[in-house]
């Protein structure tokens, strides 16, 4: 019998790839002279383990986990270049952020307004990500991860995957514009309102991509992976190279090898 699949997860870096295991990470890049770097260790743990079976909070603290591990990976391989360590990106993203606000300003917050605000804020970034070495990145992982999840080769594998943060998005922009707006007529305004809808944005977010995840067949959980999905096929990723996804496989050893020694 087959060993049981462990439930991976990752992020694309911009010269390599994250993975994250139940227990560890583990990180794989290509330095400038074109050596592959490899490093893991322990995951941090802000409680995910004890809300597990609380909504909304599990999603939080996860995302907080996930989060926490970027530093590490930093500290460990100085070589990674992170997704948004990237000039064209971070102007993109600003020039976005100013026109979202000035939209705001024109008028009364409903929330086909929000929703704007939102995809604007959006749609720069993607289309900076859009055929960059991060998108392959992206690629790489998607199909280095379905391959180990399918047993398949990699090179085989489509590069889209249903666990792909990209399935947050379409919950998100919309909580976060019904959040915007209800706060506004309730009379709340501030950082703190904001960080309110923020957190229970992402917790409902969270909420239905487990939900999605657990019911994938369903009709329902397909429409609402449509729009993640077309996120990853027009913008977030492309076909990686041969030698991108050695240094896919090579996260992918890792993660395996610690977890392994681990269990």
């Amino acid at each position: 019998m087959s060993e049981p699949k462990l439930r991976l997860g990752g992020m694309a870096l911009r010269n390599g790839l994250l993975v994250h295991g139940p227990t560890h990470w583990a990180a794989a890049v290509r330095d400038r002279d074109g050596q592959i770097r490899v490093a893991s260790d322990r995951k941090p743990h802000f409680g995910s383990r004890r809300t597990e079976r609380v909504p909304g909070v599990r999603g939080v603290t996860r995302l907080a986990e996930a989060m926490a591990v970027i530093p590490l990976v930093k500290r460990a391989l100085p070589e990674a270049r992170l997704p948004m360590q990237d000039a064209r990106t971070l102007a993109a993203m600003a020039a976005a952020a100013a026109a979202g606000q000035a939209l705001r300003s024109k008028g009364t917050r409903t929330v086909g307004r929000e929703a704007a605000v939102g995809a604007m804020s959006l749609l720069p970034a993607l289309l900076a990500l859009r055929g960059t070495e991060l998108a392959s990145y992206h690629g790489a992982e998607h199909k280095t991860i379905g391959g180990y999840e399918q047993d398949s080769d990699a090179i085989d594998v489509t590069k889209e995957h249903e666990r792909c943060g990209s399935n947050l998005v379409a919950p998100l922009l919309a909580s976060t514009a019904a959040g915007n707006v209800a706060a506004r007529r309730a009379g709340l305004r501030g950082p703190v309102a904001d960080a309110v809808v923020g957190l229970g944005s992402i917790a409902f977010a969270v909420e239905v991509f487990a939900w999605s995840d657990r019911h994938g067949e369903t009709a329902l959980a397909r429409l609402l992976r449509l729009p993640g999905h077309e996120i990853q096929r027009v913008f977030g990723t492309r076909e990686p190279t041969r030698e991108q996804l050695d240094v896919a496989r090579a996260a992918l050893d890792e993660i395996l090898r610690v977890e392994g020694r681990a269990a």
